[in-house]
Parts: C-alpha cells; sequence; structure tokens
C-alpha cells in the first residue's frame, strides 16, 4: 500500500486516507470573521473558512492534534467533533484536559513515544511523537507543549509521513531527519509574528521548511497551515518566492494541493 489520499480543508486541517482509515490533523471547522485571544497578549482574526463542514466529513478514525491551547489548531467547532472520533492522540498535558472536557478517548504522548492504530481489516499503522517548539526559546511556559506526527505503515514506497506541527526550526525538530526516514513532509508553514513579540517567529518560514527539507530530504514536502489567518505571516506567494530561489533539488520536491480536493500522494 504505497498510496494515500489527501484533502487540503485549510490551515492545519486536512483529511488523510490510508490504508482504510480516516486521519483528521488539527480540526477547525469555524466560520470566518471571529477573533481569538491566545493568551500572553497575542489574538488573531480567522480570515477564510474550511472548504469542507465537519458534518461533511463522515467518521473520523483518528484525530491527530498538535496542540489543544489555540483555535488555529482545534476551534470550538473541531474541538465539538473530538468525542465522536475513534481516537484523538495528543500532548500528554492536552489529552488530560480534553478527558476532563468530554474526550475520554484522548490519549497523550511525550517526544518519541509511539501507539498504533490497529483495527480489522485495516492496515495497522504506528504513530509516533515528534518534538516541536512553538516559539523562540524559553517560549514553552507561555506556549505550551506540542507534538508532531510521524506515520508508518507497512508498504511504503518513500518512507514515513510527518507532519510537522506548530513548530519553529530549531535542535529537537532537525533530530526528525536522524530519528525518521521522512517520505511524505506535511509541513506547518506560516512564519506566524505576533506584534507584541515583535521579530519572533511561533512557526516555520519558507527557508526554514527549505533548510529542513534539505535535511530530512522526503520525496514530498506539501505546505499547509499558510493560509487563512491574520497572523500567518508568510502565505502562498511568498514562499513560492522562497522555493525560486532553492536549488532545484529541494523546489522539486515541493507539491501544492488544491484546497478542498482530494489528491492521491505516493507514500
Amino acid at each position: 500500500m504505497s498510496t494515500m489520499r489527501i484533502t487540503h480543508i485549510g490551515g492545519p486541517t486536512a483529511l488523510i486516507e490510508v490504508g482504510g482509515w480516516r486521519i483528521l490533523p488539527d480540526p477547525t471547522f469555524d466560520a470566518p470573521g471571529r477573533r481569538y485571544n491566545f493568551g500572553w497578549g497575542t489574538s488573531s482574526k480567522k480570515l477564510a473558512g474550511p472548504a469542507l463542514q465537519a458534518d461533511d466529513l463522515g467518521a473520523i478514525d483518528a484525530v491527530l492534534l498538535s496542540h489543544d491551547g489555540h483555535e488555529d489548531n482545534l476551534d470550538p467547532a473541531g474541538r465539538a467533533l473530538l468525542p465522536s472520533a475513534g481516537t484523538v492522540v495528543t500532548t500528554q498535558g492536552g489529552a488530560k484536559r480534553l478527558a476532563k472536557q468530554g474526550a475520554t478517548n484522548a490519549q497523550g504522548l511525550a517526544d518519541w513515544q509511539t501507539t498504533r492504530l490497529e483495527a480489522q481489516g485495516k492496515t495497522p499503522i504506528e504513530i509516533s511523537a515528534t518534538p516541536c517548539r512553538h516559539g523562540p526559546p524559553l517560549s514553552r511556559p507561555l506556549v505550551g507543549d506540542v507534538i508532531g506526527f510521524g506515520l508508518r505503515w507497512e508498504g511504503q514506497q518513500h518512507g514515513v509521513v510527518w507532519i510537522s506541527g506548530d513548530t519553529v526550526l530549531y535542535d529537537g525538530v532537525k533530530e526528525v531527519a536522524n530519528r525518521l526516514d521522512v517520505g511524505t513532509a506535511i509541513l506547518h508553514l506560516g512564519g506566524v509574528r505576533f506584534p507584541i513579540s515583535g521579530p519572533f517567529h511561533y512557526t516555520m518560514t519558507a527557508n526554514d521548511a527549505i533548510e529542513l527539507t534539505r535535511l530530512t530530504r522526503p520525496h514530498t514536502a506539501i505546505p499547509i497551515h499558510y493560509e487563512g489567518w491574520k497572523h500567518f505571516r508568510e502565505g502562498r506567494p511568498a514562499i513560492e518566492r522562497a522555493l525560486q530561489a532553492a536549488p532545484a533539488e529541494i523546489r522539486d520536491r515541493f507539491r501544492w494541493i488544491p484546497i478542498g480536493d482530494p489528491v492521491e500522494i505516493e507514500a
């Protein structure tokens, strides 16, 4: 089994269908127009709605939630979906908070811990939590814990499917290059910044993604988390300009997938 189907719904949200599983990272389904407070003087306005509504998706076997504290990764409509999912994999602290809120199907992972999706008639998938740092050094007490996800199953042609999660480029995320044979990298970009914190970034820039792709060397790199919110500072045009300046050996690994339309990806 070497293909999967990805439907980019918007922001960090995408439906991944593979081996009989329907997997949803970071569900965000609120309508646009609302402003959300992220804490410590930061806030943002949602500028674009999802390409699909939560009610249109059907059954979800697993939600991969990079973190539960920011509405651009888990908004109220996405949160309402969690109890009906088969399982929710997230941070250890997030799993405890979600359980108190009624999502008793949540399980938490620390960096490099693993769990498995197993069910009769479906291809088993091993899920590994990968490191993230959602901001500059020493920001973790403010922004909380975040994880990415490496998905491995039998029959992958190119290697692990890796979802970076919201992270800047730092030694922890670079460790993925040494720990995982990455076939498909789904990269959270956007170069997030806030006026109150000046030049510091909270997600990767396009140049960060280029460097990380040089290190991990995936067969396919897919940008997500770059549109739909005011605090995203690098949209697709800025990312494309950076890619044009990158070596062809890196640039040619990137693939844009349309928002709302399912796309088959060799895995």
